[in-house]
Parts: C-alpha cells; sequence; structure tokens
C-alpha cells in the first residue's frame, strides 16, 4: 500500500512492534501499511462515525489484515481499554478535538506509551496543552502535500525541563534545531506575505489599521528569529 506523504510522515514515526490505537482512523490505511510491513503486530482501528469505520473494514479485509486488526465505534477512546495499546495515532482532526479527547481519556492514555498527533489547527494550543500534561515531545516532522503544510510530533509521558517559548511554541523547538528544510519554506513564505500585506495597508492608509500592522510586526521579528537557525533573513 502507497501512503501519501502527510500519512507517511505519520506511520514513521510510531515505534516498531507496538499495538497501535489509530482514532479516527477514517480509511484505515496506516495501521494496514504497518501491519503488511510487518513494523506493528496489531492495531485497533477507531471512528466515531460509522461510515468511515465501514471504510476502514472493508479495506482491512481487501488487503487480508482482518485478524491483525480490530475495528471499533468510538468517540476518542471511550472504546479503548487500558493497556490494550503502546502507541495511539491521531490525525486529521482539529486541534480543539484532540486536547478534548486527551483530556476526557487521560486514564486510558496513562499507559499509553506515544502519542503521535497531526493537528488541523490550534497547533500552538497543542503544544501547550502537552508541556502542560507533562508530555515530552521526541520527534516532530513536517511535510508539504496538496497546496497546504502539515505538522506532526511524537509525545511520551515525562516533563519536558526546556523552556516552551514562544518562538518554539510558533515553530516547533525540535523543527528549529533540526533545521527543517520545509519550515524554512514555510517561515520565508510566510516572511514574504506578511510584508506584502503590510506593504497593502501602509499605502492604503486606513485608519484604525495600527494594530494590525502591529501584529504583523511581531510576527515578522518571530520569523526573523526563527530564520536565525539557519542563518537567514
Amino acid at each position: 500500500m502507497q501512503l501519501s506523504k502527510r500519512l507517511s510522515a505519520i506511520a514513521r514515526m510510531v515505534t516498531p512492534g507496538s499495538i497501535l490505537a489509530d482514532v479516527g482512523c477514517d480509511h484505515g490505511y496506516i495501521p494496514i501499511a504497518l501491519v503488511k510491513e510487518g513494523i506493528i503486530p496489531s492495531a485497533i482501528a477507531m471512528d466515531v462515525n460509522e461510515g468511515p469505520l465501514m471504510r476502514a473494514r472493508q479495506n482491512i479485509e481487501s488487503f487480508a489484515s482482518a485478524q491483525y486488526i480490530e475495528t471499533r465505534l468510538s468517540d476518542g477512546v471511550s472504546a479503548l481499554r487500558p493497556g490494550e495499546a503502546d502507541s495511539l495515532i491521531m490525525a486529521g482532526m482539529g486541534g480543539n478535538l484532540m486536547m478534548r479527547i486527551m483530556g476526557e481519556g487521560e486514564r486510558v492514555l496513562e499507559s499509553i506509551k506515544e502519542i503521535i498527533l497531526q493537528p488541523q489547527s490550534e497547533i500552538i494550543k497543542v503544544r501547550q496543552f502537552l508541556k502542560s500534561h507533562d508530555y515530552r515531545i521526541t520527534a516532530e516532522d513536517m511535510v508539504y502535500e496538496d497546496g497546504k503544510y502539515y505538522i506532526m510530533m511524537k509525545a511520551v509521558h515525562g516533563s519536558d525541563l526546556e523552556e516552551e517559548s514562544s518562538l518554539f511554541l510558533h515553530f516547533g523547538r525540535l523543527l528549529l534545531q533540526e533545521r527543517h528544510p520545509l519550515l524554512l519554506k514555510y517561515l520565508l513564505e510566510r516572511q514574504k506575505k506578511n510584508m506584502e500585506i503590510r506593504r497593502k495597508i501602509c499605502f492604503d492608509g486606513k485608519s484604525g489599521s495600527e494594530d494590525r500592522i502591529k501584529e504583523i510586526e511581531e510576527e515578522l521579528q518571530e520569523i526573523a528569529s526563527a530564520l536565525d537557525y539557519y542563518e537567514v533573513q
């Protein structure tokens, strides 16, 4: 099975040998691929909606993986019992929903060794949530697909002693420290776009635009600080 770039990046974060729980599994492609490649022995594919779960079941059966992958109708991790999985994936959903699922499923997640997240929004809040709930981000990645940037992260239990600055919350400490090439592309694009917006606002000269200019200046300063990691301005 050929996964998309986004799904491949998520799958690479799963520790080999883990029993996987895929929350919001949609078509079930990640657990199918990992089982077929022999990276994991088994998985539980879960979704809150019957439609996606039915598609996942059909795909699992067509790839002869039914004896290794179980499907469950589940709102978040409500159908998962403590100790049933080592690794948990949540991808393709909003950050606020992820935080709700983690908050409501705190007892179940205590037995999960690693959580792999790919939030579609509220990435800063997700990083803050992980920090405040004693999770430590151990890996980050970034891909570009179908005109969008996607960020994924792996977190494990344990307090992170490093200070999460505003810069790290915005762009990812590990992405910056590893000088991820795609993050550089994203930063340069954001810098160019903000400078164009600032020029347009200043050219139009509309009253009441001072607050917006201030926001843009602050973001440009943050981007410049991030670009220092690449020695690019």
